[in-house]
């Protein structure tokens, strides 16, 4: 009985969260198969690119997932189907794609079947990261439902997650599969499949919320952050000697000992929620043991509530700010799509994510023309997959502190990551030596927390009510963006400068003026968060900061 009420909490739901998280990131491991991919297909740098593009807008374009998220979780909706609902069905829907896609992917990379039309492979790829959208689109939103009033540090931990699950995933490429990224795609097929199958059913909504909600969702981004920082130590020990096969098994089996301690966590939180429940118990009997005792408390507790009441002004103010919080929350896809805050918020994303997005699945490339080592090469994906990861959690943890200790407004903080990101493709652009690493640094964060903000923006200005449909849509900036950056700057350019064997190019040339502009669409997406901002300060200050405070 007691390990049935375990299973059955919030904490463990957040677990099984944390390790599909962890597993499903393989488009961001797009680097260490595009080589292979590039050569066995024959393909050259714009037909590459294209179809990285339809990976990217199958990573992002999320709106399936949303709908059928809303389709199986919302209440009525689950009390028509029964035991066929709840996050889980979305969580199946990705398992099945990210199998498909993979799988086909691998069979045409190996020879298993006849080579793919450009098309049919845009098509798989698609797939394959499409699966993506439906654990992210439950992961996240069940966890703001868990955890409303930590909107921010909850999304951050998700996001954070599944951006450290590209340089897990690489871990795992690197144990097993001996530098084979053929077999990789292998890999990418049956894990994050296997992963969601095992968990999913673990996954679920559940309207509780304690005090200590936070103490235990710190413990858990602590345990992030340890993750990242050990993936970092052994990425530089690959980059100073190569590793045994020995010292990557044990290296490794430390890894998924790490990404297991988040269960530990969840036992204790439900210990702690245990043993405060039954004390409540306790005083209730006792209470009714002592009628005296407990009616002079009745009568203190009263009179403290009486002079804590606000006034008839007050108690107006109050409603009408819930009233329109309510309004707010009640926003579907439609509705929001009127509104020029839903624009703005598009908008900044197109700048951010979309030329982020590109400068991430060009990495390879920008190395190889830099005169960067292959192994340096995977040890810029993999970091990367750190810095997404540092900038997803930091990023909601930090605009959390910020938004309960003084109201302020989210997209300031979409302002700050542009402004970051901005700095970094002018350094990318600059193409002095080994710039790639602190260029990798800034847009990496700046990507990872734009990734983390947007969906908390959204259910807060939006409601959590359709957040899974209208962040997905939000999202579809980043594909567009990735597509219009990657084949119609970055693909577009690289092949009018390139000269050498198979259109190949060498030197800073060769990405110099792509990042330039670039830069200059990030600084102009600084401009609009600001208007964001600006439009949004209010609402935050006299809504979302005030229901935090009367928590």
């Amino acid at each position: 009985m007691m390990k049935m009420e375990i299973v059955n909490t919030k904490w463990i739901a957040t677990v099984a969260s944390i390790w599909i998280q962890s597993s499903v990131g393989a488009s961001y491991t797009f680097g260490i198969y595009s080589s292979i991919l590039k050569s066995s297909q024959g393909y050259d740098q714009s037909t590459l690119d294209t179809v990285s593009v339809f990976k990217d807008i199958g990573a992002n374009a999320g709106i399936l997932s949303g709908l059928l998220y809303s389709a199986f979780t919302l209440q009525n909706n689950r009390r028509r189907l029964g035991v066929f609902a709840g996050p889980c069905v979305v969580l199946l829907a990705g398992a099945i794609q990210s199998f498909l896609g993979y799988f086909v992917m691998w069979a045409s990379v190996v020879g298993l079947i006849r080579r793919l039309p450009v098309a049919v492979m845009c098509f798989f790829t698609w797939m394959a990261a499409h699966a993506q959208t439906f654990s992210n689109t439950t992961n996240v939103v069940s966890g703001v439902h868990n955890f409303g009033d930590y909107g921010g540090t909850i999304v951050g931990i998700m996001k954070g997650f599944l951006g450290l699950s590209g340089a897990i995933l690489i871990q795992f490429y690197q144990t097993v599969c001996n530098g084979d990224p053929g077999t990789f795609l292998l890999l990418l097929a049956l894990t994050p499949t296997l992963v969601s199958l095992l968990f999913m059913s673990l996954v679920r909504n559940y309207d509780t919320n304690t005090k200590d909600d936070k103490k235990y969702l710190n413990a858990f981004s602590a345990v992030s952050l340890i993750i990242a920082a050990y993936l970092t130590i052994i990425i530089i020990l690959e980059n100073i000697s190569s590793l045994s096969s020995l010292a990557r098994i044990i290296t490794f089996t430390v890894l998924l000992l790490l990404v297991a301690s988040p269960l530990g966590i969840a036992v204790r939180a439900h210990r702690e929620d245990s043993d405060r429940y039954a004390q409540a118990l306790l005083e209730q009997r006792g209470s009714k043991q002592n009628p005296v005792i407990s009616s002079e408390i009745c009568t203190a507790e009263d009179s403290i509530e009486y002079h804590e009441l606000p006034s008839e002004e007050g108690q107006a103010k109050a409603a009408s700010d819930n009233e329109r919080l309510s309004d707010e929350g009640n926003m579907n896809l439609l509705q929001a799509l009127c509104s020029v805050n839903f624009w703005l918020l598009f908008i900044a994303m197109f700048c951010g994510l979309g030329s982020g997005l590109a400068m991430i699945n060009n990495i390879s490339q920008i190395g190889e023309s830099l005169g960067y080592t292959a192994t340096e090469r995977n040890s810029l994906v993999s970091l990367l997959s750190i810095w997404n990861f540092l900038g997803r959690f930091g990023a909601g943890f930090v605009s959390d502190i910020f938004l309960h200790r003084g109201g302020w407004a989210r997209p300031l903080f979409v302002a700050v990551t542009l402004a970051i990101m901005t700095i970094g493709h002018i350094i990318v652009a600059a193409g002095f030596s080994k710039n790639l690493y602190l260029g990798s640094v800034l847009v990496g964060v700046a990507y990872g927390s734009q990734w983390s903000l947007m969906p908390t923006i959204t259910s807060e200005i939006f409601g959590v009510g359709h957040m899974g449909t209208i962040f997905n849509t939000i999202a579809i900036a980043s594909p567009v963006g990735s597509y219009t950056f990657s084949v119609r700057v970055i693909g577009f350019i690289y092949d009018k400068v390139g000269s050498g064997e198979n259109n190949t190019c060498f030197g800073s040339r060769c990405f110099m003026l792509s990042f330039m502009i670039m830069a200059s669409v990030a600084f102009f997406g600084v401009l609009v968060a600001l208007l964001l901002f600006f439009r949004t300060r209010r609402f935050y200050k006299s809504v979302v900061f005030r229901r935090l405070q009367n928590l």
